[in-house]
């Protein structure tokens, strides 16, 4: 772990997100459109690609009202791996060499049934989008981050580790970002690349809106969302601090602190309670 004076000096001599050449994922709403957004407050240039071309668009007009920064919009199903291909080159052509900063955020939400209900389809579904998404992403993009420097920020969740019950492929995928983030900060120790990790709870976006989650499932995250979440602004803002001062963890919420630690220190009473929970909890 770097002390205070390391990060200091890190942070003195080089901010990523500073003047960065982005490549963004799920930049069409929520936490990547304000990743997006403040990157280029920060004097970058922001390539911003969404599954939803109107959503990318919307983006970058956005950007150009609030900054006149170059931004960049381009369709992209992260799940796919040639679209990520194509994300990769399109990127070193508008940046005329490699991207300096990665953002795999793109991710879909779905919950509200127990393993044995959910069906491979919906599995198939969420894993391909939240966790080979994140791998198209960082196995693309990782070579090029080694020539230019820079830094790799990926999204996933309090649930990838929290593991709450009736959200199955949610938790896995976002586990399997988590795992994949802190093997690939490892290999990249000593270099010239940052990784880090977003696990929040609750944040104002649309992805339970947008993903596949019963009716039940859909009413108890409303009212969360409502209770606990915060401004996708704000996380944008903390993690691309945290990835210039070479952080690789990043849990923007108290509750996804407590959730770390309680089951790190008490991990049969945390199984017990998740148990509990899991009885207590509506399913369709």
């Amino acid at each position: 772990m770097l002390g205070v004076d390391q990060l200091r000096v890190k942070f003195a001599r080089s901010r990523t997100s500073i003047g960065a050449k982005a490549v963004v994922t799920g930049a069409g709403s929520g936490i990547g459109r304000e990743f997006a957004l403040e990157l280029a407050r920060r004097g970058g240039e922001v390539i911003c690609s969404d599954i939803d071309p109107q959503r990318a668009k919307e983006t970058v007009a956005l950007i150009g009202e609030a900054t006149a920064r170059p931004a960049h919009a381009f369709f992209c199903d992260v799940s796919s791996r040639s679209d990520v291909e194509a994300l990769a080159e399109f990127a070193r052509e508008t940046f005329d060499g490699p991207p300096t900063l990665v953002i795999n955020n793109a991710g879909v939400g779905i919950g509200g049934q127990v393993v044995g209900n959910i069906g491979l389809d919906d599995w198939n579904w969420a894993l391909g989008i939240n966790l080979w998404g994140v791998v198209h992403g960082c196995e693309l993009f990782a070579p090029m981050l080694r020539e230019s420097g820079g830094g790799i920020i990926n999204v996933a969740s309090a649930a990838g580790f929290a593991a709450a019950p009736a959200m199955g492929p949610y938790n896995v995928s976002k586990a399997g970002v988590m795992s994949l983030s802190e093997t690939l900060a490892a290999e990249l120790s000593g270099s010239d690349v940052d990784v880090t990790v977003l696990c929040p709870t609750f944040v104002k976006t649309n992805v339970a809106r947008d993903g596949r989650i019963t009716a039940d499932g859909h009413s108890i995250a409303d009212r969360l969302m409502t209770l606990t979440g915060i401004s996708p602004a704000r996380v944008a803002a903390q993690t691309l601090d945290a990835n210039d001062l070479g952080k690789l963890y990043v849990l923007p919420q108290f509750d996804a602190n407590v959730v770390w630690h309680l089951k790190r220190h008490f991990p049969a009473q945390y199984a017990w309670g998740l148990g509990l929970l899991g009885r207590l909890l509506p399913t369709d």
